[in-house]
């Protein structure tokens, strides 16, 4: 009756990765066992011996559920193509600040169609995009100060 009333995904996903930690956090090597190979995984013997259970635990769920493969995967099914971008778009990347995109040099205008295209002729010019990204306190956002 309790796992009626849980949600499906603590029910499908939560509850067993709370059961992997908590088998390898007590150190339970038969229930820890029976995961690796349920789960088709091989940890080696070195990371299985470890003195701490965080490295055991680390090479479990690098095999088990990878973050490069999860990320990868969710960048392409979430993210869209470069091809979809509108005008609009381009041009507020390619201005910086106050700036327009008509007070731009006539060069840097022409590189609008190339940017829409994403071509990867040998005649296509190169872009590079760059971005820089920190983190900022969430009291500190405009939003949230008090007025």
């Amino acid at each position: 009756q309790s796992k009626g009333k849980k949600p499906l995904f603590v029910q499908l996903v939560l509850d067993n990765i709370w059961s992997l930690y908590e088998a390898v956090m007590k150190r339970d090597k038969e229930k820890i066992e029976k995961i690796v190979t349920s789960l088709g995984l091989r940890i080696g013997a070195r990371e299985s011996r470890h003195a701490d259970p965080k490295v055991q635990l680390n090479a479990i769920c690098s095999q088990w559920l990878p973050i490069s493969d999860a990320v990868l995967s969710m960048v392409c099914n979430k993210i869209p193509s470069p091809l979809d971008i509108t005008a609009e778009r381009v041009e507020k990347l390619m201005c910086v600040g106050a700036r327009t995109f008509d007070s731009l040099p006539p060069e840097t205008r022409e590189l609008k169609s190339a940017f829409m295209k994403c071509s990867s002729e040998g005649t296509a010019p190169v872009i590079v995009f760059v971005s820089k990204m920190f983190p900022v306190d969430a009291k500190a956002l405009p939003q949230n100060k008090p007025r």
